[in-house]
C-alpha cells in the first residue's frame, strides 16, 4: 500500500510530507483548495504525462517521492528483479521534472524510464477520476472495463494480433492478385540485380580489407626507406643509438660503485636498453617483409574499382553492398512466396481460422462476464437509490468481426424510462450516469488486486441518503485495501476511518495549498463547515457529531 508522499514545488504546494494510514481516508477542503493536487503529484510518481507547467512559478523543478509497501505482491518483486531494480520491502518511485519541462524518473534510487513507473505502478495505484461517467459513454471504455473486470486483457490483444496477422495475409493475397505482372516484372530485375552482386562476391569486412591493404601497398617504397632509415640511426650506423646508450649504461654502472645514488638511473637506462633492442628487432623482421609488389597493388586496385562500380550504380556506399544483397534476397523470397496464390489463399485461411478460434475464447469469457456484471452493478444500483434500474451489459455481434473481437460492448439500462433496455447515453441523466458509474467503479474495485484505491470526486452529482450509502460503500472497500476519496460531501467524508483538510492561504503573496490531519476535534468541525459553509452554528455541530457518531 502506499506509506509515504512527498511533494515539492509542485504547482501550488511548495512541501508536503505525508504519511498514509490503511483503510478508508477522505480528503475534504474548499473548492480550489488543491485537494486533486495530491491525486495528480502521485500520478506523476506512477508514469503520468509531465510538462512545466506542474512547475511551482519561480521555481527551477518539481519532485514527487512515493514510498509502496509491497511485502504482499510478489509480481512486484519479480518485476523489480527481472529489471535490476531490487529493493527491500518498501518501494520508491521518484519523479523530478525540471522548468523546461524535462523529467527524469527513478526506481528504489536507480535511473529509470517513465514506461517502466507506469508498468510497476499498475499493480500498485488504481485511480479513478472525476470524470470516469464521461468515458462511460464511449464504447471502448465499455469494453475495456468488460475485459478488465473478467481478466481478459491477455486473450483480448491475442485476438487483435490474430486479426492483424489475417488481415495482412489478404493484404498480400490482393495485391498478388491484382498486381501479377508489376511483381513478375520485379522478381526478375531482383533476379539480375542479385545474380550481378553474387557474382561480384563482397564480403561484409572486405572493403576494410582492401583500403588497408591498398595504403600499405601504395606507399611500400616509403614504408621500406623509413623502417631502413630508423634502423641505421638505432642500431646500423658507427654512431647509432643502441651503441651509446650501450656506453652510457656501463659507464653508469662502473660509477656506481662508489656513489649509490646513480644505481637508479643506471636501472633506468637499462630498461632503456631492453626496449629499444625490442624494437630494433621488430623493425628488422618488418624491413625483412616488405617489399614492392606491383602486381598485387594492380590486382587491388582493379578489385577496388569493381566494388566502386557497382557502388556508382546503385547509389551506396562499398561497405553497404552487402546489406543491400540482403534486402534482395528478403524481398525475392517474398515475391517468391506471393508468387504462390495457391499457398497464399491457404495461409489467409489458416490466418482467419486462428482469428476466428481466439475471438469465439474471448467471446464466452465476455458473455459469461456480462452476465455477473449485470446482476452485481444491479444490486450495487438499487443501494444508490437506483432500484428501479437494470444494468445489462449487451454483446452486439459484429459481420466478420473487428479487431477487438466479434461483438461489440454495449451497456444498457432498462427500468429508468420503461423496462426495455436501452444505451446508457440514452436513458440515464447526469445524475443517474455519476451512481452508475459510481456503481461499476465500486464493482471493478472489488475485483482489482491493486492496494491502493483512490476516487477523486466520484460521487458529483449524488447527494443526501445516496451520500451516505456512497461513504458506506467506500468503507467497505477500505476493510479490504487502501482507499482514499477526494470529496466535497459530508456523508462520505464522515464514513471515513480517517481525514485530511486541504486547505489555501497566501504567504509573502505567494499561493500556497497544505494538507493537515484531523484528529476527532478537527473532523467534527470540517465536517460542521461542509454541513453549513461559512458559519458555523450550534446546530451544524451537533448535526457533524451525530454523523461521525453513526
Amino acid at each position: 500500500m502506499l506509506q509515504h508522499l512527498t511533494i515539492r514545488d509542485f504547482v501550488i504546494v511548495d512541501r508536503l510530507e505525508l504519511s498514509f494510514q490503511d483503510g478508508f481516508g477522505a480528503l475534504t477542503g474548499e473548492t480550489g483548495a488543491g485537494k486533486s493536487i495530491l491525486i495528480d503529484a502521485l500520478a506523476l510518481a506512477l508514469g503520468e504525462r509531465a510538462d512545466a507547467g506542474v512547475v511551482r512559478s519561480g521555481c527551477d523543478k518539481a519532485e514527487v517521492a512515493a514510498t509502496f509497501v509491497i511485502g504482499a505482491q510478489p509480481q512486484v518483486s519479480d518485476w523489480l528483479r527481472s529489471n535490476d531494480l531490487d529493493g527491500d520491502d518498501e518501494l520508491l518511485l521518484r519523479r523530478v521534472v525540471d522548468a523546461g519541462g524535462r523529467s527524469r524518473a527513478y526506481i528504489n534510487g536507480s535511473p529509470a524510464t517513465v514506461q517502466q513507473l507506469r508498468e510497476v505502478g499498475e499493480w500498485l495505484v488504481d485511480i479513478h477520476g472525476q470524470h470516469a461517467h464521461q468515458s462511460l459513454l464511449r464504447a471502448e471504455a465499455q469494453r475495456t472495463l468488460l475485459d478488465s473486470h473478467a481478466g481478459l486483457g491477455s486473450v483480448a490483444r491475442d485476438v487483435a494480433a490474430a486479426w492483424k496477422r489475417w488481415r495482412d495475409a489478404e493484404q498480400m493475397l490482393r495485391t498478388a492478385s491484382e498486381g501479377a505482372d508489376a511483381l513478375l516484372r520485379e522478381r526478375e530485375q531482383l533476379q539480375w540485380q542479385i545474380g550481378e552482386l553474387d557474382a561480384l562476391a563482397f564480403g561484409d569486412d572486405e572493403w576494410a580489407t582492401l583500403d588497408v591493404e591498398h595504403r600499405r601497398l601504395g606507399h611500400a617504397a616509403s614504408l621500406i626507406e623509413g623502417a631502413q632509415y630508423a634502423l641505421a640511426i638505432l642500431s646500423d650506423d658507427d654512431a647509432a643509438c643502441e651503441r651509446q646508450i650501450d656506453g652510457v649504461a656501463t659507464r653508469l654502472g662502473n660509477l656506481a660503485e662508489y656513489d649509490p645514488a646513480l644505481a637508479e638511473v643506471a636501472a633506468l637506462i637499462g630498461s632503456v636498453q631492453a626496449e629499444l633492442s625490442d624494437a630494433v628487432s621488430t623493425l628488422r623482421r618488418y624491413a625483412d617483409r616488405a617489399d614492392l609488389d606491383p602486381t598485387r597493388l594492380a590486382q587491388v586496385e582493379r578489385r577496388m574499382d569493381a566494388v566502386m562500380s557497382h557502388s556508382r550504380k546503385y547509389r551506396v556506399q562499398p561497405p553497404e553492398l552487402p546489406g543491400l544483397l540482403a534486402g534482395w534476397r528478403q524481398r525475392l523470397a517474398e515475391l517468391d512466396e506471393s508468387a504462390d496464390l495457391a499457398a497464399l489463399e491457404t495461409k489467409v485461411a489458416a490466418a482467419r481460422q486462428d482469428f476466428q478460434g481466439q475471438a469465439e475464447k474471448l467471446s464466452a469469457g465476455r458473455k459469461k462476464a456480462a452476465s455477473e456484471m449485470g446482476t452485481a452493478v444491479s444490486e450495487i444500483m438499487r443501494q444508490l437509490a437506483l432500484s428501479s434500474g437494470r444494468f445489462e451489459v449487451a454483446l452486439v455481434p459484429v459481420a466478420d468481426g473487428a479487431v477487438y473481437g466479434l461483438e461489440q460492448i454495449e451497456f444498457r439500462i432498462g427500468g429508468l424510462a420503461g423496462n426495455e433496455a436501452k444505451p446508457l447515453a440514452k436513458v440515464a441523466s447526469g445524475g443517474e450516469l455519476s451512481r452508475i458509474s459510481l456503481a461499476i467503479q465500486v464493482l471493478t474495485s472489488r475485483s482489482a488486486s491493486v492496494p491502493t484505491l483512490i476516487f477523486d470526486e466520484v460521487d458529483v452529482g449524488i447527494g443526501g441518503g445516496v451520500a451516505e450509502i456512497v461513504g458506506r460503500l467506500l468503507r467497505e472497500l477500505g476493510s479490504e485495501r487502501q482507499v482514499l476519496c477526494v470529496t466535497h460531501l459530508p456523508q462520505v467524508a464522515a464514513q471515513a476511518n480517517w481525514q485530511w483538510q486541504v486547505s489555501k492561504a497566501t504567504r509573502d503573496g505567494v499561493t500556497l495549498s497544505a494538507i493537515q490531519p484531523l484528529d476527532a476535534a478537527g473532523r467534527v468541525q470540517e465536517i460542521a463547515r461542509m454541513l453549513g459553509g461559512v458559519e458555523i452554528t450550534d446546530i451544524t455541530l451537533q448535526h457533524a457529531r451525530e454523523l461521525l457518531r453513526l
